[in-house]
């Protein structure tokens, strides 16, 4: 996995940085993170995996290991990025 960078907030986060699984696959690229900042929540984060399993997936904030300044880490293995739910974008 690349350098990732300093740890970051949510309300940081840019569309277009990586996302990876935790055992360091390339996942595809953020295009949505969605929250609620007034309330100070973090709901997850919608990405693009149009080069693997297909279409945008959702994965659930508690499912969201780290967020850094240039990419995302999950606490899920790559295998399972195809039982998270579509999302549309």
């Amino acid at each position: 996995m690349e350098d990732l960078g300093p740890p970051t907030s949510y309300l940081v986060a840019k569309r277009g940085i990586p996302v990876f699984s935790s055992d360091g696959e390339n996942l595809g690229r953020v295009t949505k993170v969605l929250s609620a900042p007034e309330a100070n929540m973090f709901d997850g984060i919608v990405f693009d995996t149009s080069w693997g399993p297909g279409g945008h997936r959702f994965v659930d904030a508690p499912e969201v290991e780290a967020i850094y300044e240039r990419g995302v880490v999950l606490k899920i293995k790559a295998a399972e990025v195809g039982s998270l739910p579509k999302r549309r974008r």
